[in-house]
């Protein structure tokens, strides 16, 4: 686990001196244990690193650079399967003289090209300067566990692990008109910004599965994985089970390779229980495991926590945390470099400095619930007897407008009239979620429904959640739900294997309860996060009504009387505008907080 950063400029002009390693500073939090920089300024070229040291503590320097100087590899992650890969080398003749991960990317690169990345099982941003065809690429992993930014003007390309590195070295515009207006639209539909939109017009993501390749004439991009590929097929529950289990149960073998401590987030769900009982069977010394709890019994998971940990022998970590949080806030929004209005943000921070203490690895369950349809709204939307006969575009619309945040009209009434006029005509369910319906139109209907979820929400919210909160006091979180062979496993799955009569996660459920027994299997679903609309209501009212009106940001892009209405009727309880206020007052706060601060 890293942080990566560097330029590519068309013109063989070298940066201004101290910005490389200013850009390394700002992601000290991801890699406070070493850095690296490659610098050749007579081309315009540098690529740099700062480390977390996780696998070969004294040879994983970054860069790695070929023997005659031509090629140079960062990255931002682990490859997992870097073992199997280092003999595979090795059988071939090449010489290995560490037992890095990285080096490994460097000699596959050299012996195949790009192409070697299909053989990476891994979570990684990879940055490569090639000499000798005198372009740089930069890659992300399948579904986008590791972030990568880039800005590009048509003469220099800036690229980091998060936008507070690059900021100021892109010539971004970092006042009100620097802002992408389309980007906030999307944000009150999602509630976080969906790729490739950031909330700045030159900023934009690296997309999932894909490779950039910059030369002096352009940019080239291509997608090097598509999780639409998958076709679905027919399994009996004795023959998915098995598969089901062996690729979980190897994917979180292959996730405990580490020169460091590691353990897990345990909550007590069926995901981050059924990971600690596969962790479990493969290690001798008792896996440490860490969970929050809280005081109010309606967001307290720790005796569910408990129970794992005492059902598989762990060295279990718990500790009860104020509820209210909300003074993290600003702090979470640094981190984020973007609005998101996920609560459970800050009960993650939480999580994560208390591991912090004792690892510098974690294992979590994330991706179990996109993949096999683990929330409420999958139940409640597939619920409506017109689920399943509604048209193709209808069905897509219905099920897209049941998980937006703010609809079109709602948005329009809160735009000032200038903004309004300026986002005419941009729907977001056209801009970000059509073309992922599109490639999935030939899986069943359910399955539609978790793909733009992986696409979206799981690349846009839900994986950076773990990647900056962890980040943010310096420790690893991996995700083994999220290997490639469990993803495309899932998507071969139909539907009705992980949702029959309100059953969620129905045959996965079944599959891992002797694994982790019945009461864990088939407890209720706990949410991660805590009563923000509570205290919207009460004790925060008078913060919150502060920090909206006092948002420059809010004022300049919203009617202050549709805020006044909201509030008013969410306190009065007639309205429960709990996370339209929360998406409001994350864009008020990361406004105050965020990386221009």
């Amino acid at each position: 686990m890293c942080g990566i950063f560097g330029y590519w400029d068309r013109q063989r002009r070298a940066m201004p001196d101290g910005a490389l390693p200013a850009m390394a500073q700002k992601l000290v939090h991801r890699g406070p244990d070493d850095e690296g920089i490659w610098h050749q300024p007579e081309r315009g070229v540098a690529i740099g690193n700062r480390r977390l040291s996780i696998i070969d503590i004294g040879g994983g320097h970054q860069p790695f650079v070929s023997d005659d100087g031509r090629v140079a590899v960062v990255q931002n992650g682990e490859i997992f399967n870097y073992v199997e890969l280092a003999a595979e080398l090795r059988a071939q003749g090449v010489e290995l003289r560490t037992h890095s991960d990285t080096e490994v990317i460097l000699r596959l690169y050299e012996r195949e090209g790009i192409s070697f990345l299909s053989k990476l099982n891994g979570m990684f941003a990879i940055a490569i300067d090639d000499a000798r065809e005198d372009a740089m690429y930069l890659v992300r992993d399948r579904i986008g566990v590791k972030p990568l930014y880039f800005a590009d003007d048509g003469t220099r390309a800036i690229f980091a692990s998060e936008i507070k590195a690059m900021l100021p070295w892109t010539g971004t515009d970092t006042g009100f008109d620097g802002i992408d207006l389309e980007a906030i639209h999307h944000y009150l539909t999602f509630n976080y910004i969906p790729a490739p939109w950031t909330i700045w017009r030159g900023i934009r993501h690296v997309m999932p599965g894909t490779w950039m390749k910059f030369t002096r004439s352009g940019v080239e991009t291509q997608r090097w994985w598509d999780l639409s590929a998958q076709r679905e097929q027919d399994f009996e529950f004795g023959e998915w089970a098995e598969e089901f289990m062996s690729i979980l149960d190897d994917a979180t073998r292959i996730r405990l390779r580490a020169d460091v401590p590691w353990g897990a987030f345990l909550s007590g769900g069926v995901d981050s229980s059924t990971i600690v009982g596969l962790m479990a069977r493969h290690v001798k010394e008792p896996v440490k495991t860490f969970c929050i709890g809280f005081a109010d019994p309606r967001f307290d998971e720790s005796a569910f926590a408990a129970e794992a940990a005492r059902r598989f022998g762990c060295e279990h970590t718990s500790e009860i945390a104020e509820l209210n949080m909300l003074d993290r806030w600003p702090h979470v929004l640094y981190h984020l470099d973007q609005p998101h209005g996920d609560a459970s943000f800050m009960p993650t921070l939480r999580v994560s400095e208390l591991a912090a203490k004792h690892v510098k690895v974690v294992l979590t369950g994330d991706g179990g619930d996109e993949l096999f349809a683990g929330y409420e709204k999958y139940e409640e939307f597939f619920g409506r007897p017109d689920a399943q006969t509604l048209d193709t575009a209808s069905f897509q619309r219905s099920y897209f407008d049941s998980i937006s945040l703010f609809a079109p009209a709602n948005k329009n009434a809160l735009y000032r009239p200038e903004v309004a006029a300026r986002l005419q005509g941009i729907d977001s369910f056209d801009a970000a979620a059509k073309p992922w319906f599109d490639e999935a139109a030939h899986f069943d209907r359910l399955n539609q429904a978790l793909y733009l979820d992986m696409q979206l929400l799981l690349s846009g919210n839900n994986l950076v959640k773990p990647d900056r909160m962890g980040m943010a006091v310096s420790i690893e979180a991996r995700t083994p739900f999220l290997d490639w062979r469990m993803m495309e496993f899932a998507f071969r799955s139909r539907g009705a294997t992980k949702m029959q009569g309100g059953d969620k996660k129905h045959w996965y459920k079944k599959a891992v309860a002797p694994l982790i027994g019945q009461d864990l299997a088939y407890r209720k679903k706990q949410m991660f996060t805590v009563p923000v609309g509570e205290w919207f209501r009460s004790t925060s009212h008078e913060w919150l009504k502060q920090t909206l009106h006092g948002s420059d940001l809010l004022r300049r892009l919203f009617r202050t009387e549709a805020i006044d209405a909201m509030l008013s009727a969410h306190r009065a309880g007639t309205a429960n505008y709990t996370r339209e206020l929360r998406a409001l007052a994350a864009l008020a706060l990361w406004e105050a907080n965020g990386p221009t601060q």
